[in-house]
């Protein structure tokens, strides 16, 4: 055998055991970097990229979400409107919601967006049964529709304000058109669930059937609808205050 090729395996083999020895090296520095520095949950990358509008990242989220905020619903409806309400209901106005308030979510991570998404659950939850109650000990009849328009979105800002002294009438009824205009920037079942409860008058029930909603959900879907009209008209209109 030549020493020059004894020489080049030599070197051959010394090469490989290097290269082993550097991937081992690499591998080993990879996992105390990650002890050191551990990666973030794929749910935080999510937030982050949900609050900057990213609508898949946060159907990602919400959907993630959902088995956690059935345990944590679950036992807090009680047996009187269980055949009224259930949790499914509330899951799905908290997730129309999340979408429309997202701009406002200042979570950082999956568990503070969790957290976000579980209180807007727990509001919606008692707006639902606190109206139930309601139903339950004043049955309303059903209310005549006004027979103009001015009437109706008068209706319709008593509903918003709690009501208004009589020197205010004048200007509820100016407010008809921006009512109006209004209501078509709002998702289509509050559009409808406002035109149904408010501008035509109709019970809960008959609103239930109509929409193929329960009457809890009903209760939900009307009370954020009248949260976003009044945000959309915002808050310097002096037609609405935000006490109402």
């Amino acid at each position: 055998m030549h020493t020059g090729d004894a020489n080049h395996r030599e070197f051959t083999l010394e090469k490989k055991k290097m290269r082993s020895m550097l991937k081992v090296d690499s591998a080993s520095r990879a996992r105390h970097a990650e002890r050191e520095h551990p990666m973030s949950d794929p749910a935080d990358e999510w937030v982050s990229r949900a609050r900057e509008g990213d609508v898949e990242a946060l159907s990602r989220l919400l959907e993630t979400c959902g088995p956690r905020l059935a345990d944590a619903l679950a036992g807090r409806i009680g047996q009187t409107w269980r055949s009224l309400l259930d949790v499914d209901d509330v899951i799905q106005v908290t997730f129309l919601e999340a979408f429309l308030r997202i701009d406002s979510c200042t979570a950082a991570d999956a568990r503070s967006f969790l957290a976000w998404v579980t209180r807007i659950a727990e509001h919606n939850l008692t707006d639902a049964v606190r109206e139930l109650g309601r139903a339950k000990r004043h049955p309303p009849g059903r209310q005549e529709p006004a027979d103009d328009g001015e009437g109706r979105c008068a209706q319709l800002v008593d509903a918003l304000t709690g009501g208004s002294t009589p020197s205010q009438r004048a200007s509820r009824n100016e407010a008809c058109a921006a009512i109006e205009k209004a209501l078509t920037h709002l998702p289509s079942d509050y559009q409808r669930v406002i035109r149904l409860c408010d501008l035509e008058g109709r019970t809960a029930c008959e609103v239930s059937e109509a929409m193929g909603r329960s009457q809890g959900a009903v209760h939900m879907l009307r009370a954020r609808a009248h949260d976003r009209l009044r945000q959309v008209l915002g808050s310097e209109s002096r037609y609405f205050s935000d006490t109402a």
